[in-house]
C-alpha cells in the first residue's frame, strides 16, 4: 500500500526546468536554454497556428466543425471589441484581442492535459502580459491625448480639498492594473491545479487501500471528474475575463473614462 510520502508535492507540477542548455562562447559565454514553459509555449502556438488550417474552408459553402468553431469565437470576441471600446475604433485591436484570446485559451487547456504543464499559471509570464497591456494602453492614452490623459486619474466632482490624495489612489490603482490582471490568471489556474492534484492523490491512497476503500473512492473520483470539467469552463472564463479587462484599459486610454 502507498502512503502519502509516496506522492510527490502538488507544487512540482510548476516547477521549471531546463530541457536543454547550451554555453555560447559570445558576449561573455551567454547561456541559451529551453525550458519547460518555453516548449509548452511553442507547442501552444503551434496549436494555434494547426488549428487555423485546420479551419481554412477553401471556398466550400458548408464550413467544417473547425471553421465553425473558429467563426463562434470571432463573434464572441468581436462583441467584446463592439461593447466594451467602440463599433468603429475598436476594430482595429480586433486582431490582437482575438489572438490573445486564442493564445491565453490554447495555454489554459494544454495545461488541463496529463502529463503537461500549465504556463499560465506561472505570475511571471501573465504579469509580462499584463504589463505589456497596460504599458501600451498607457503609450496609447499619450499618443492620443498627450499630457490631457492624466486627467484620467482626476475623479469628475472632486473637491478641491481632496484632489492630491484621490489623485495619488487613482495612480495607485492604475499602476495596479498590471499587477491584477496578470495575477487573477495565474492564481485561477494554479488554484485549479493544486486541487485536483490534492484530490487526486487523496483518491488514489484511498482506492489502492482495499477492496471496500477502493468503492468508497469512486464517490470522490467522480467528484474529480466533474471538477476537470468545471476547469474546462474556468479556462474558456479566463480567456474571456482578461480579453474583456483588456478591452476596457484600452477604451479608457481612448475615452479618458
Amino acid at each position: 500500500m502507498l502512503s502519502f510520502k509516496n506522492i510527490t508535492s502538488p507544487m512540482d507540477q510548476f516547477e521549471v526546468r531546463n530541457l536543454l542548455s547550451l554555453d555560447v562562447p559570445l558576449l561573455g559565454n551567454i547561456n541559451m536554454s529551453i525550458t519547460n514553459i518555453g516548449l509548452y509555449l511553442i507547442i501552444g502556438v503551434l496549436i494555434v497556428l494547426s488549428l487555423n488550417l485546420f479551419a481554412t474552408n477553401n471556398n466550400k459553402i458548408v464550413s467544417n466543425n473547425w471553421s465553425i468553431s473558429q467563426e463562434s469565437i470571432y463573434a464572441t470576441i468581436h462583441s467584446i471589441v463592439v461593447s466594451q471600446i467602440n463599433e468603429t475604433r475598436g476594430q482595429i485591436y480586433f486582431p490582437f484581442l482575438y489572438s490573445l484570446f486564442i493564445f491565453i485559451l490554447i495555454n489554459n487547456l494544454i495545461g488541463l492535459s496529463p502529463y503537461s504543464f500549465a504556463s499560465t499559471s506561472h505570475f511571471i509570464l501573465t504579469f509580462s502580459i499584463s504589463f505589456t497591456i497596460v504599458l501600451g494602453a498607457t503609450l496609447l492614452g499619450l499618443h492620443k491625448h498627450g499630457l490631457g490623459f492624466f486627467s484620467l486619474f482626476v475623479p469628475a466632482g472632486c473637491p478641491l480639498g481632496l484632489l492630491p490624495f484621490l489623485v495619488l489612489i487613482e495612480f495607485i490603482s492604475y499602476l495596479s492594473r498590471a499587477i491584477s490582471l496578470g495575477l487573477r490568471l495565474a492564481a485561477n489556474i494554479t488554484a485549479g491545479h493544486l486541487l485536483l492534484a490534492i484530490l487526486s492523490g487523496l483518491t488514489y491512497n484511498i482506492m489502492v487501500s482495499g477492496l471496500i476503500f477502493f468503492i468508497i473512492g469512486l464517490l470522490p473520483l467522480s467528484f474529480i471528474i466533474a471538477f476537470c470539467g468545471l476547469e474546462i469552463a474556468i479556462s474558456f472564463i479566463q480567456s474571456q475575463v482578461f480579453v474583456v479587462l483588456t478591452s476596457s484599459y484600452i477604451k479608457d486610454a481612448l475615452d479618458l473614462h
